[in-house]
Formats: structure tokens, sequence, C-alpha cells
């Protein structure tokens, strides 16, 4: 996709969607101080997170989280930026959607680029991250409804199906805890650099973005903690079914267990003393059935007193 550029007064904010070679090149030929090396960062597919500090610019990387529908899980996205006097270049892939509303909303709206643009190129870069910033928040809020209605089922619900639900939920706390710890350094620092193109009346804009990580950073830390406690629950949810299935099945075994052994003394057809033998008369196969059946009440009897039913 072609260079987008908007300008209001001094300041241009050139944008790059899934940046093409010629993109590089002709970003080049605008600002021919750019280091090779940055350039090269920007066609990189994922790259961590850093601010590279240059006498004309910084360029910085960040990861936002995106939510990815078909996968149900939150996926890193990135943004690189370049803030020099004058300009800020924004290169990302198009997804972010409060990136492609505040393009759309500035293209579109003459009162909001002089609002975005003319207080100068740092405080439009600041703007850019503290929007960002934002979008992280409605996916927390998000990731929370699912935990609250994970703990409200987790006693009713099927446990294959509980335990698959906080599975994935856990595999997003997980994504979403590695996204947005990886910001917070980047944050800090510019908040402490010493940069002429960060004047230090930013300093307390880029705190309370700061200060807007670690809100995130603390819900999600706390999320995974729950989540990490519901898959506990679940799991021993599920080991206690086992144990009940177990135990009815031992019940079970034991109950059989003498039946089987006069069964098969009476299979043996072996004669008694005074007596013809089993298979002459009908009188053994009753009283045997009537041991047999005693048997089983006095184990059940049993069983029934000391707990196990």
């Amino acid at each position: 996709m072609a260079l987008q550029t908007l300008t209001y007064g001094r300041v241009t904010w050139v944008n790059i969607v899934h940046p093409s070679p010629a993109d590089v090149d002709e970003l080049r030929e605008l600002y021919p101080y750019i280091h090779p090396l940055n350039l090269e960062d920007v066609q990189s597919h994922m790259e961590r997170p850093k601010i590279d500090e240059d006498e004309d610019y910084l360029f910085v990387v960040m990861h936002f989280p995106f939510w990815d529908v078909t996968n149900a899980l939150s996926r890193a996205r990135e943004v690189d930026i370049f803030v020099g006097r004058g300009y800020v270049v924004t290169i990302h892939d198009g997804i972010l959607r409060p990136l492609l509303n505040l393009w759309e909303k500035c293209e579109k709206e003459g009162v909001y680029r002089e609002k975005l643009l003319g207080r100068g190129a740092n405080h439009t870069f600041y703007t850019i991250i503290d929007q960002l910033v934002d979008y992280i928040f409605p996916i927390l809020r998000k990731v929370d409804g699912n935990i609250r209605r994970i703990e409200e089922d987790v006693f009713t619900a099927d446990t294959p199906a509980a335990i698959r639900e906080i599975s994935l939920v856990r595999r997003d706390v997980l994504a979403l805890r590695r996204i947005i710890r990886q910001q917070v350094p980047i944050i800090e620092q510019l908040e402490r650099v010493e940069h002429p193109i960060i004047h230090d009346d930013l300093e307390e804009y880029f705190g309370d973005i700061a200060d807007h990580l670690y809100k995130a950073r603390d819900i999600i830390d706390e999320n995974f903690e729950i989540i990490s406690i519901l898959a506990d629950t679940a799991d021993t949810l599920a080991s206690h079914r086992i144990n009940e299935v177990m135990r009815i099945l031992t019940v079970i075994s034991v109950i059989m267990l003498p039946l089987t052994l006069l069964t098969s003394f009476y299979g043996m057809n072996i004669p008694l003393p005074g007596n013809e033998g089993f298979l002459v008369h009908d009188e053994p196969f009753w009283i045997l059935s009537l041991l047999m059946i005693g048997l089983v009440l006095s184990l059940l009897v049993y069983f029934r007193r000391r707990g196990w039913l």
C-alpha cells in the first residue's frame, strides 16, 4: 500500500500499511538520514519492542493486542513509529482499530487534524500511543467477563466443557500478559528519555500512559492468578468425580468377589458329606442363593456404616 500523508502546519503524519520494499524506498527518499537497520526492522514480521535513539529521530517498536476471533486468542500486532522534527511515521498491518480510526478521523475532520497535528510531532506521537494503550482495556474487560462466567459455572457445568473453557481463557490471559509486560519498559524509557524530539512537558503525559499500562498489567496479573485457581478447582472437581466412579466400581468388585468364589465352588459339583451332590437336589441352589444375597446385604450395610456409600 502506498504512503499516506496528512499535513497540518509544519507537522506531517506519514502512514504506511503493509509496507512493501517500494514503500520503504520512498520513506528512505523522504528521510534519507533514517538508519538502514531501522528501515530493515520495519519489514520484519515481528520485531521485539524497543526504542532506538538517533540524533535526528526516535524509532519505537511496540506491540498491542488484537482479538483473533477464529482462534479465540489475543495476538500481538506490531506498530513501528518514527518521530522526528515535524513528522511522525506509523508503520503497521492495518488491523489495530484505534490507529485506523485515528487516521480516518484526522483525514475527514479538519478540526480534529488541527487538534492532533497542531501541537507538534511529539504530541502527535504521544496521542497515537495513548490511543493504542487505551485499546487494551476493552479487551481486558472481555477477559474479565469470561472469567466471571467460568466462576459462576465451574461447579455446575460439564467437567470437560469447563476444563476446555478454562484452558482457552488461560491461554488468552498468558498471551495478553506477555504482550502488556513487554510494553511497560518502553513507556518507562520514553518517560525518562532525554532527547530533543521529546519535550520535557511530555514527561507527565508519558507518565500517565505508564500508569495505564501498570493498571493493565495489574489486571492481567490478577486474571492470571484467578484463572490458575479456577484451573486447580476444575482439576480437583474432575479428580473427585473420578474418585467417586472408582469408589462405586470398587464396591461392585468387592461385592462380586465372594459371589464369584461361592459360584465357583457350586460349579465344581463336589458332593457334600451325607448327600449325593449339588446336582441331585434343589436345596443347595436356594441355600447358596440366600447366602449370596445375605453376603451382598451384609457388605452394603458395612460399606454404609463406614461411610463408603
